[in-house]
């Protein structure tokens, strides 16, 4: 094999695709601060124990594992900066009131999550740690609909879920992890004879609404037939409750629910959203709350956020243009070079063009360039 060739979904970003990423990641971090939220930067990789801790099985079978050759431990590479964040919110700030935390970095998946997606996500996010509210999902909604905005994706559609309203209706019902797993699984697919099978022992009110949940997915009218499809077992109510007390806040998008959306089970606590680009299949940005994810680091504190890959983004928003440059010659001249200097400090771009490759085209517009007039050099347009 040739020394050049790549792994399998792992590649090279280009020149254009990476000036669009960075724009794009300048951006994002951008409007997390706007709305004051603090960059923290943690580590690629750790001690597996503390990376996996409370994240499920989903999370271990996408890390890569490695030994430390200075402890002799086991390390994984992260493949979701989540519990880091936590861990951070937890032991390194150690605050009682909220805190918003922000990052972006690359990750790294044993697997690709679908068929055409890249094993090395960059991945950007947002957490809001130390308040139960609803007010801080709606917060969070809010943030990913302006990043979506900066970045400039027209007409998202957003789907809501819920993860306590399976919890609630499974509460008491004695299940091992493998029948749990089929249950789920039963669920997701929208399997209504393979779930009537897993439930045939359940009770009745459990059973039906199970299969109920099967149906319940479209537009906002579907939190009105859930009312009368699902049993009041406690804690479903204020499930609905809070689906439509979020949807009412998010007026000017096109919302969608699906409540037997079971993804991240094991993960979130509470509503949980997607946003897709228009036509699309796959998730842009997921998000929701999961109050648990700070148990493990002893600060088992309320948590809320939103992630989303710019890889992932940059694929479907309109390319931007190019950035407007100014060309120069080179010469070993102290003006020029002094001209080439004073342009730069001031925050323009000045490519000097080398003997030769007069006629090269980069990826920086040049409508303008730097000559010598009278003895002075000064910029004119081209």
């Amino acid at each position: 094999m040739s020394a050049w060739v790549l792994p399998d979904h792992i590649a090279d970003v280009l020149p254009s695709e990476a000036r669009h990423i960075e724009e794009l990641r300048r951006d994002l971090l951008d409007m997390a601060r706007c709305y004051g939220f603090e960059l923290v930067m943690p580590p690629l990789l750790e001690h597996l124990e503390s990376l996996l801790s409370g994240s499920g099985e989903a999370l271990d079978l996408q890390t890569f594992k490695l030994v430390d050759q200075l402890s002799g431990r086991t390390m994984g590479v992260r493949a979701d900066c989540t519990p880091q964040v936590a861990r951070i919110d937890a032991h390194l700030l150690n605050r009682s009131g909220v805190t918003r935390l922000c990052y972006c970095g690359s990750v790294l998946h044993t697997l690709p999550a679908a068929p055409h997606a890249t094993r090395e996500p960059l991945q950007f996010g947002a957490e809001i740690y130390g308040h139960a509210g609803l007010e801080a999902d709606i917060e969070m909604l809010s943030l990913a609909l302006d990043c979506l905005r900066v970045a400039r994706l027209s007409q998202p559609n957003i789907d809501l879920a819920d993860a306590s309203l399976v919890k609630a209706l499974l509460n008491g019902v004695s299940l091992n992890a493998s029948r749990r797993s089929q249950l789920h699984a039963a669920l997701a697919a929208k399997d209504s004879p393979e779930l009537r099978q897993l439930t045939q022992d359940f009770p009745a009110q459990v059973r039906e609404g199970l299969l109920a949940l099967v149906g319940l997915y479209g537009d906002e009218s579907v939190l009105s037939e859930a009312k009368n499809a699902i049993p009041p077992l406690p804690g479903v109510h204020e499930a609905l409750q809070n689906l439509k007390f979020l949807a009412d806040h998010l007026r000017g998008v096109n919302v969608t629910f699906d409540l037997a959306d079971v993804r991240g089970y094991s993960y979130y606590t509470g509503a949980r959203f997607a946003i897709y680009a228009p036509g699309s299949s796959d998730a842009l940005v997921r998000g929701g709350r999961y109050d648990q994810v700070g148990a493990v680091f002893g600060r088992n504190r309320p948590a809320v956020g939103l992630s989303l890959d710019l890889k992932a983004l940059v694929r479907v928003v309109s390319a931007r243009p190019l950035q407007a440059a100014i060309r120069a010659p080179w010469r070993d001249d102290v003006h020029l070079n002094a001209a080439v200097a004073a342009l730069r400090s001031r925050g323009e771009i000045v490519v000097c063009v080398l003997p030769g490759h007069e006629n090269e085209v980069d990826e920086f517009l040049c409508d303008r360039e730097l000559t010598q007039v009278a003895g002075q050099w000064v910029v004119q347009s081209v």
